[in-house]
């Protein structure tokens, strides 16, 4: 079966900026972060500094390559939920896969890095503060949502705050669920009388 040009060329710019982002791991960590430039990140990968930058807007970026990616699960986790789904067990899901993600063997050299950089702190926050004004928006947009905008800011919040606290704990997957039962109790307090919530085929819907 021919393999449409569309996705052989999405696989490539995918495979490109793996290969981007794991040289440049390798390279901060083998030197530094502030030892190594973007013109050596480029050289190693042997890409243009143009083609680095159309992946990565930053250096920082380069080490939080999965950035994007983990921002549009968790919107899509309250987007696409099944009609009726709980909307804290979803996310907790999501949660546990990424805490799963970074809390792997080999992750605590990488943590060491950004630990070790004020440009990578600093970059973390503002990608945590992202990453909960996106879910806030979904949540305040869910039609089967009807917590206040403030309500879904503040738990967003907690979400992704949930995330740096595990991983820091000796039982991460343990702390999530220990964080995400005191974030669902925190949502139902939100939550409007449930009995004049329902959907159009008369059953109620959960939040």
């Amino acid at each position: 079966m021919t393999v449409p040009t569309t996705g052989r060329r999405e696989r490539k710019k995918a495979a490109t900026r793996q290969k981007i982002a794991d040289t440049a791991l390798r390279l901060f960590l083998e030197r530094g972060y502030d030892a190594v430039g973007i013109r050596d990140v480029a050289s190693e990968a042997d890409v243009a500094v143009t083609t680095l930058f159309s992946h990565f807007a930053s250096k920082e970026a380069l080490v939080f390559e999965r950035d994007g990616d983990f921002e549009q699960r968790l919107t899509q986790a309250v987007i696409d939920r099944a009609q009726h789904e709980p909307l804290i067990p979803a996310l907790r899901r999501e949660i546990h896969a990424l805490v799963r993600h970074c809390t792997t063997n080999g992750a605590a050299p990488i943590w060491r890095l950004i630990d070790e950089s004020p440009a990578l702190r600093e970059y973390e926050e503002s990608m945590r503060l992202r990453h909960a004004e996106s879910l806030a928006t979904a949540l305040v947009a869910a039609p089967d949502l009807q917590q206040s905008a403030t309500a879904c800011r503040t738990i967003a919040r907690f979400v992704i705050d949930a995330y740096s606290l595990a991983r820091e704990a000796v039982d991460p997957q343990a702390a999530v669920d220990e964080i995400f039962h005191m974030i669902e109790a925190a949502w139902k307090v939100t939550c409007p009388s449930a009995s004049g919530r329902r959907g159009s085929d008369g059953s109620r819907l959960r939040a």
